[in-house]
C-alpha cells in the first residue's frame, strides 16, 4: 500500500521518483455486446465507448482487449479514433478459445438482500461457475414487481460481465431468469450439492463428479425444512462445510474453491 501510494498518480499512471507519469502497462478489457473479428474496424456501443473514453482515458494508438464472450475468445484492439460521439478501434488478432471447464459448476442461490447477491455472484463468477439460477424460495425476503426485477436482472448481469473483464473468463456465465425452487427442482437434470450445515456429509466424504454438478444455497435463514426434503428427491446430496455455518454470501464461495480444488481447475 505504501508503494502504490507512492508511486502512483490519481490518473491512475505510475510514476518514476522525481520522474514523469508512465502508462501501468496492463491491457484493459473491455466486454462489447458485438461481432468480433481479425483486421476489421469496430465502432464501440455506447457503455464500452463510455468506459474507455471516461473511466480508463484511453488516447488514439493505445491498446485494449475485446470480447463478446459469445464465442469464447479474446481480441487485442489498438484505439484509432476518440470523439464523444463514437470511439473507433483496430481489431488486430484473435485469441484462442478459452476451453471448456474441467468441472462444470451451476450455481442456484436463493436471492438475498441488497449487495450480498452482488457479492456472491461477482465471485462464484471469478471462482469459475459455469451458470446461475437465482431462486426464490419460502424465506426470500425480497419482493419485487415484475419491472423492478427485470431491472435488478440487468444488473446482475453488469455484475457478471464485470468480473468476466477482470478475472479474464472468455465466455459469459448465463443467468436464468428468476423462478421458484420448486420449478427450478422439477425442472433441474444435474445431479449436485444441497449446502446444509446439519448435513452429515462434508465434501472429502463424496465421489468425484463426471464434468459437471450444481450447487443449491439458500437465501439469509436458508432454506425451510420442506425445501430440504423435496431437494433430496431430487438428487442433491447435503453437505457441510465443516464445523462453522456460514452466511449466505459466504457458503457457495467457499464450496466453489473447494470443488476447484477438488475436482476442478484449482489443480491446473
Amino acid at each position: 500500500l505504501l508503494y502504490h501510494e507512492s508511486v502512483c498518480g490519481q490518473s491512475g499512471h505510475l510514476q518514476k521518483p522525481g520522474g514523469r507519469a508512465q502508462r501501468l502497462m496492463r491491457i484493459p478489457r473491455c466486454h462489447v455486446d458485438m461481432a468480433l473479428a481479425a483486421d476489421t474496424e469496430v465502432t464501440l456501443p455506447e457503455a464500452a465507448a463510455r468506459h474507455l473514453r471516461q473511466v480508463l482515458r484511453l488516447r488514439p494508438g493505445d491498446e485494449s482487449i475485446l470480447f463478446n464472450g459469445r464465442d469464447g475468445k479474446d481480441y487485442r484492439a489498438s484505439l484509432m479514433s476518440l470523439r464523444k460521439q463514437a470511439v473507433t478501434m483496430r481489431i488486430t488478432s484473435a485469441g484462442a478459445v478459452e476451453p471448456a471447464p474441467v468441472m462444470a459448476i451451476h450455481l442456484a442461490i436463493g436471492i438475498s438482500k441488497g449487495t450480498l447477491m452482488d457479492f456472491a455472484m461477482q465471485y462464484a463468477v471469478e471462482l469459475g461457475v459455469s451458470s446461475i439460477s437465482p431462486l426464490i424460495t419460502e424465506r426470500t425476503v425480497v419482493r419485487l414487481p415484475v419491472e423492478r426485477m427485470a431491472r435488478r436482472m440487468n444488473h446482475w448481469q453488469g455484475i457478471i460481465i464485470h468480473a468476466c473483464e477482470q478475472s479474464g473468463r472468455r465466455w459469459l456465465p448465463p443467468l436464468s431468469q428468476v423462478q421458484r425452487l420448486d420449478n427450478w427442482l422439477r425442472d433441474n437434470s444435474i445431479p449436485g450439492l444441497l449446502l446444509d450445515s446439519e448435513a452429515e456429509n462434508c465434501l472429502p466424504d463424496l465421489p468425484r463428479p463426471e464434468t459437471r454438478i450444481c450447487i443449491l444455497v439458500g437465501p439469509e435463514g436458508g432454506l425451510s425444512t420442506r425445501e430440504k426434503q423435496l431437494a433430496g428427491t431430487k438428487d442433491l446430496t447435503g453437505v457441510r462445510l465443516g464445523p462453522r455455518i456460514m452466511r449466505t454470501e459466504t457458503a457457495p464461495l467457499a464450496a466453489i474453491a473447494a470443488m476447484q480444488v477438488c475436482w476442478g481447475d484449482f489443480r491446473q
